[in-house]
């Protein structure tokens, strides 16, 4: 095998393949997933910043519309509502590719209305957009499919929201104020509505993980609820370190409010696909 041959059967491997037939992740393409992801980040604070957008909690209430409209779109692939090469943009990554254009385009159209005076407010036309397009998402999937599993979307919400209360309160009788703002506790509801739709699946419904880390632990100890404290192991200290480690400049402001979006993106958005596909038990 030539160097060609040998370097097209590695992206056929580790790249391709898994995106063609949906199977999930691997260590390699794991980590380039995850390196490509943190210098998107700079490229897209560059944009805030000449957008004049600030992703603080305001911001982050708009785009969790997106986030759950992008999910429910990767779902029209498990459906199989299309068919190749379609099919292969609703899987990840190139779902996360398309859904950062359309949201994009969709922000740059709502603040060009509003200086533009069509709107009084883009944040509210632009979260308005977000429902919209969930609904229509939903409308298509409703019309399908069928609800097999009202359970799921009973059960995951309780077990997540039980779990962010607790961890709530021990936070304020400790007097750990950080864990107990808006953003933060939030970072920790969708994580753990995220462990909570993985061990609904995995350990009640028979599903299985794609990922690599989670789906190493999950077979090692024999239950998904290990994801429950691996999520706590893991986002207590990375909120603790992006709220004492970043300086208090504007830019480094800016910086650590989009890190914490994109963590509670890469919560929210498998816990609402998971959930959904549960529930039309697809």
């Amino acid at each position: 095998m030539g160097i060609l041959e040998g370097i097209q059967s590695f992206l056929y491997k580790y790249y391709i393949d898994p995106i063609i037939y949906d199977t999930g992740y691997n260590p390699v393409n794991t980590i380039t997933w995850a390196i490509i992801l943190g210098l998107c980040l700079f490229g897209v604070l560059q944009l805030l910043e000449k957008l004049d957008v600030k992703a603080d909690w305001d911001f982050i209430k708009t785009i969790i519309p997106y986030i759950i409209a992008g999910s429910t779109l990767r779902v029209f692939e498990d459906a199989e509502l299309f068919k190749p090469p379609w099919q292969y943009l609703f899987i990840t990554p190139p779902i996360y590719i398309l859904m950062f254009l359309i949201t994009v385009l969709l922000l740059v159209l709502s603040i060009a209305l509003h200086r533009a005076g069509f709107v009084d407010d883009w944040k509210k036309a632009f979260g308005a957009a977000g429902i919209v397009w969930i609904l229509v998402n939903l409308g298509v999937l409703l019309s399908n499919e069928s609800i097999i599993n009202i359970k799921a979307l009973v059960i995951i919400p309780i077990m997540g929201v039980a779990l962010t209360i607790i961890v709530y309160l021990v936070a304020s009788r400790a007097r750990y104020n950080m864990f107990t703002q808006r953003i933060n506790i939030t970072i920790l509801l969708v994580h753990l509505l995220d462990a909570s739709s993985t061990f609904f699946g995995v350990d009640i419904l028979g599903y299985y993980e794609k990922h690599v880390v989670p789906s190493f632990l999950i077979d090692m100890t024999g239950s998904a609820s290990i994801m429950f404290p691996l999520k706590l192991m893991i986002f207590i200290p990375v909120i603790y370190i992006l709220d004492t480690q970043f300086d208090d400049d504007d830019e480094s402001k800016r910086l650590r409010d989009l890190v914490k979006l994109t963590i509670i993106v890469l919560g929210l958005a498998p816990a609402t696909r998971n959930t959904v596909r549960m529930i039309l038990g697809i």
